[in-house]
């Protein structure tokens, strides 16, 4: 098809903003959409308009805007096409069917397991009910017949346990209906699927940021278009939640990709040009009026209800105790080859041991390895994978709130450089609320310092107050320069070239 491999995924968020775009586009538009670097468009728009056949106009700025009046019919046909697709899709579906066989075995695992042990448990306590009710006659049946009512007493509750396990609507129902944006007066929806209940138990249910690269990028965009394609150090902060230095290498990067450039006024003030992004054909404001930054989203360490949670954890430890039970007797009391061994031995183990030779040859072996060891390594793990998953999302949790809180201090820092109360900086949100608060605060201001000197003093009531009357400055030069900058000049003009003439 091509000769030269290129970025499938870069190419398919082409494509797609093309096919959404009803008129033409500008590499400057599709790179707001896309958040993808100019070269990379640039290389990718021209490959899409061959393959589905665009159109081509070219303006009196000389910028080429590119639309797809006839479809996106690929022009490219043939047995390698096809297969290539055939490929693909069975790629996705292989990938698919692997992650719900892979869900589906650790569902298999916590709950076949916990039914597995529950019925051995059942059929070792309806045999000593049995011959507790047998030995009635006995002088001491009394005490056996007290027995056997226990018996039956225990089989009853395991049996309850059950039902309530499989069929009782807090595990197979319980959902919180709010994390999906559902109304709880509104008609319920299905109840979400068991195994994927305890697959997000215990990996969890996907990195809310995923896409937070792409959603960045295109608030930065956005605020560079409607500013006239001027930004400046600290407003790149405020929408990126980076800290002085990270931003500095942040923002040479965006320079690269977008066709940046830094320059420096007479007063040494530096700001930073990207008139390449004002060439579109697409003039909306996307900025959300002004400096309004894209907020990280905190992690949670499941969907699952914490009901649910607490009895998958209840499941797993009866597992992880009938396994360590059965591990335990397997290697100390061994084979069991005689009735005097089985009267003298314990009476659970003793009828797994009596259930597994009527399968195995070597039931010593299986229930080590079927009782024992495979079911304790998986509760173990099971146990083992979320508790480290909660530890290291506290962490990230606490460098997103960081990010956050970063944001909206400089952000209120910059609005009124030279009045800063901390007092002032009280966010509601969990989002903006790191531990410690105050002491973060304190040095979320150090650090800002680094890039410009504060002026530090108290007030009457004993507070302190900040002012940073280089920022003010800074704010000034920079929207000063921004109202000497004529919009005209980055108009796209009339159409001088039309590939498809007249159509």
């Amino acid at each position: 098809m091509k000769e030269n491999k290129i970025d499938e995924r870069a190419y398919k968020k082409v494509v797609d903003v093309l096919k959404n775009q009803k008129q033409g586009m500008t590499v400057a538009d599709i790179t707001a959409k896309t958040a993808l670097p100019f070269d990379t468009v640039k290389e990718l728009v021209v490959i899409a308009s061959d393959e589905f056949s665009g159109r081509m106009q070219v303006t009196e700025s000389g910028e080429i805007l590119y639309s797809f009046p006839r479809g996106f019919k690929s022009k490219y046909r043939g047995l390698g096409v096809a297969l290539k697709k055939v490929f693909s899709a069975i790629k996705k579906g292989v990938k698919t069917v692997g992650v719900w066989l892979f869900k589906t075995w650790i569902m298999l695992m916590l709950v076949g397991y916990f039914v597995l042990f529950m019925a051995i448990a059942l059929i070792a306590l309806l045999a000593s009910t049995v011959i507790s009710v047998s030995g009635s006659g006995d002088n001491r049946s009394s005490s056996r017949r007290n027995d056997g009512i226990g018996g039956l007493y225990a089989v009853s509750y395991i049996l309850d346990l059950i039902i309530r396990i499989w069929f009782y609507s807090e595990v197979s129902k319980s959902i919180d209906r709010s994390i999906y944006g559902y109304d709880q007066r509104a008609v319920k929806p299905k109840g979400r699927p068991l195994h994927h209940a305890v697959f997000s138990f215990v990996f969890g249910d996907g990195d809310p940021n995923a896409d937070w690269e792409s959603r960045e990028r295109k608030a930065v965009i956005s605020y560079i278009q409607a500013n006239k394609g001027i930004i400046s150090l600290p407003e790149f902060m405020i929408l990126t939640g980076a800290s002085p230095q990270e931003a500095e290498q942040k923002i040479t990067r965006y320079c690269v990709e977008f066709e940046g450039m830094p320059e420096a006024t007479e007063d040494g003030t530096v700001i930073y040009r990207f008139e390449a992004l004002l060439l579109r054909a697409d003039t909306q404001d996307r900025s959300f009026a002004g400096l309004s930054a894209p907020i990280k989203r905190l992690h949670v360490f499941s969907k699952n209800t914490n009901k649910m949670n607490t009895w998958f954890a209840i499941i797993n430890g009866v597992n992880l105790v009938f396994g360590s039970y059965f591990l335990y007797f397997a290697n100390t009391l061994g084979p069991i080859v005689s009735n005097t061994q089985v009267r003298g031995s314990s009476y659970l183990y003793a009828i797994a041991y009596i259930l597994f030779s009527g399968f195995f040859n070597n039931p010593l072996w299986a229930i080590n390895l079927i009782l024992g060891f495979t079911p304790v390594a998986f509760a173990i793990l099971f146990y083992l994978i979320p508790a480290i998953r909660y530890y290291n999302l506290n962490k990230t949790n606490e460098q997103i709130k960081l990010e956050n809180l970063r944001k909206t201090l400089y952000q209120q820092i910059w609005e009124h450089p030279q009045l800063v109360h901390l007092e002032d900086v009280n966010p509601a949100a969990e989002e903006y609320r790191p531990r410690d608060f105050k002491q973060k605060t304190e040095f979320l201001i150090k650090e800002l310092g680094t890039y410009s000197i504060p002026e530090v003093k108290l007030a009457d009531d004993g507070t302190t107050i900040y002012s940073f009357p280089d920022l003010e400055r800074e704010k000034l030069v920079i929207y000063k320069i921004r109202s000497a900058v004529e919009p005209s000049q980055f108009k796209l003009g009339k159409t001088i070239f039309d590939s498809h003439g007249n159509t």
